[in-house]
């Protein structure tokens, strides 16, 4: 409950403003969470969105990447350490196997389940603009390690995959096509894209 706790406090800041939600119970600190989330998105582009979660990460010195660059040991190592570390976000997790940039099938690749983020926001636009994309670039321009993440709007469920460069966000068909969901709050139903992520 404290990482949620300091979620939500981060995006508050960001997005100034804070959900009157209980701090101590975990299902309404995380409910509060994400609609602090929401709260960020207003008044913002799709692009500002993103670069303003972004701004909220820690910055990575020069030297991190050359004392440790990419190798699929890391990737492997990564997709290990993600449930372990992950689960209060995103729910249950798995590892599994994926090919990555060089060709060759490793065991970089983490399985959520089902997406409790996005789940609970039923949101396409939070999915790709607050954690897709701005997690992806902090991965793989901050800390040199490829990732590329495969949300299913379907089942909420998600593949991430260390080791494999994403494709420029607005080339990214797989989620820039995306309609609204019908769970979400801020949905507009014109048969398009979602119009968060214009």
């Amino acid at each position: 409950m404290a990482f949620i706790g300091m979620c939500r406090k981060a995006y508050g800041r960001i997005a100034g403003w804070q959900s009157s939600k209980d701090w101590k119970d975990g299902d309404a600190t995380y409910a509060g969470m994400v609609e602090v989330s929401r709260a960020l998105m207003k008044g913002r582009s799709s692009a500002e969105q993103r670069a303003a979660v972004i701004q909220g990460f820690p910055q990575v010195p020069q030297w991190f990447r050359k004392l440790f660059p990419y190798s699929k040991w890391g990737a492997e190592l990564n997709a290990r350490i993600t449930p372990a570390f992950f689960t209060w976000l995103v729910g249950p997790m798995q590892t599994q196997e994926a090919v990555a940039d060089n060709g060759i099938l490793q065991k970089s690749a983490v399985h959520i389940v089902r997406c409790r983020y996005l789940a609970e926001s039923g949101c396409a636009g939070m999915c790709v603009n607050l954690c897709k994309a701005p997690v992806q670039t902090f991965f793989t321009v901050e800390l040199g390690m490829p990732l590329t993440m495969k949300p299913n709007f379907e089942d909420y469920s998600c593949d991430m995959v260390f080791g494999l460069t994403p494709p420029p966000v607005d080339e990214d068909e797989g989620t820039l096509q995306q309609p609204c969901l019908q769970e979400c709050s801020l949905a507009v139903f014109d048969g398009v894209q979602c119009h968060k992520l214009r």
